[in-house]
């Protein structure tokens, strides 16, 4: 291994490891702060300091790089449950392994000058500015792909802020076209969400209102309320929303059902 210069190591490594983590929260819709993402990416710099430890055995550096995701997943998501918290992981683990099967090609076809890989951390020797300018060109390729992908049909997720009172919450939502659940007296569209994301704003029993609902699996109700202000990948809803409450219904990382209509638009 050549010389390797301790700044640079951790400062790449920062910026492998935040994207690495944007992929993540990306293909798991995750609704997380991005001061969150920057301390779990520079978690995941200080670990390339792994580089420096003697060389770990094939088959044990698997179980190492498994062991240093966990705490990185930790502090960028924080712990929901077990089966949500393993599937974070795994995700990010996938993500990192593909990204090192990448460069350990371009390394042993190649051979670029500057660039090493030792217990699976990258290291590249380059400025600053051809760092910043390598970042720029990946965001900008992944908004390009995530543009791709919705284009293509897939299932859109949008963030939703609900304000109530002195009390605000964000979070992620899935747009189903099949979702049609109103409010009966005043036929607003209602926004579904799983209690555990929404119980900083729920009013008192008599402010709330029951909503019926239908679907393949059969009828049923379910209480709402109406908040002050609902707001939709930044921007104000120009309709009223109500905000409809279930219980272990949503499973996974989205776990909010939103209409069509009140998104078409936006």
């Amino acid at each position: 291994m050549g010389t390797v210069y301790i700044d640079v190591l951790i400062t790449v490594n920062i910026f492998i490891d935040f994207f690495l983590i944007l992929c993540t929260k990306t293909l798991l819709h995750i609704s997380q702060k991005l001061s969150r993402l920057v301390l779990g990416a520079v978690l995941g710099g200080v670990f390339s300091l792994a580089a420096l430890l003697p060389r770990i055995p094939f088959g044990l550096n698997i179980l190492f790089d498994a062991a240093l995701a966990a705490p990185v997943i930790l502090v960028s998501f924080g712990f929901y449950s077990a089966r949500v918290f393993i599937k974070r992981v795994s995700v990010y683990f996938f993500c990192s392994f593909f990204f090192c099967g990448i460069m350990i090609f371009v390394y042993t076809s190649f051979k670029p000058n500057g660039m090493e890989i030792y217990n699976d951390v990258i290291y590249f020797n380059i400025s600053p500015f051809l760092l910043i300018i390598l970042t720029l060109v990946c965001y900008y390729l992944m908004k390009l792909a995530s543009r791709f992908s919705e284009k293509s049909g897939g299932k859109r997720v949008c963030g939703v802020k609900v304000v109530r009172r002195e009390h605000s919450v964000r979070f992620n939502a899935l747009i189903d076209t099949g979702c049609q659940v109103k409010e009966p007296f005043s036929g607003d569209y209602v926004i579904i969400a799983e209690k555990t994301l929404i119980s900083d704003l729920i009013p008192e029993e008599t402010a709330m209102r029951v909503i019926p609902f239908g679907s393949l699996g059969g009828e049923g109700i379910i209480k709402g309320f109406l908040p002050d202000i609902v707001e939709i990948d930044g921007k104000p809803s120009q309709q009223s929303l109500y905000i409809g409450i279930c219980e272990n219904i949503l499973k996974g990382d989205v776990r909010a059902i939103i209409p069509f209509e009140p998104v078409k638009n936006i």
